[in-house]
């Protein structure tokens, strides 16, 4: 079992910076593949930002390449998201994801509860 608790979310004026945090128990988190994901009123839920399980590689989408950066801190549980230059269609429910991955092929897949990132002037 993985337990997940983001933090950091807020109210932010647009052009503004928020980091968000996420905080993992219950399992061994450099063994964790970790993504961010947010999900808009009236929306689908979207990747937002993904990093390997030693830190070694990420990837975004073409909406927050270069305002984004997604990091973690094995040492200390924890996953970050930092969020430069927000926008108001930035606005939505964060969400902190983890999954794992067995060597015979079974995959678990957990969620935080989210963190709001509200973007207005």
């Amino acid at each position: 079992q993985v337990q997940l608790v983001e933090s950091g979310g807020g109210l932010v004026q647009p052009g503004g910076s928020l980091r968000l945090s996420c905080v993992a128990s219950g399992s061994t988190f450099s063994s964790l593949a970790m993504s961010w994901y947010r999900q808009a009123p009236g929306k689908e839920r979207e990747l937002v930002a993904t990093i390997t399980s030693d830190g070694g590689s990420t990837t975004y989408p073409d909406s927050v390449k270069g305002r984004f950066t997604i990091s973690r801190d094995n040492a200390k549980n924890t996953l970050y998201l930092q969020m430069n230059s927000l926008k108001p269609e930035d606005a939505a429910l964060y969400y902190c994801n983890a999954r794992r991955v067995r060597a015979w092929g079974a995959i678990s897949t957990y969620w935080g509860q989210g963190t709001q990132v509200t973007v207005s002037s």
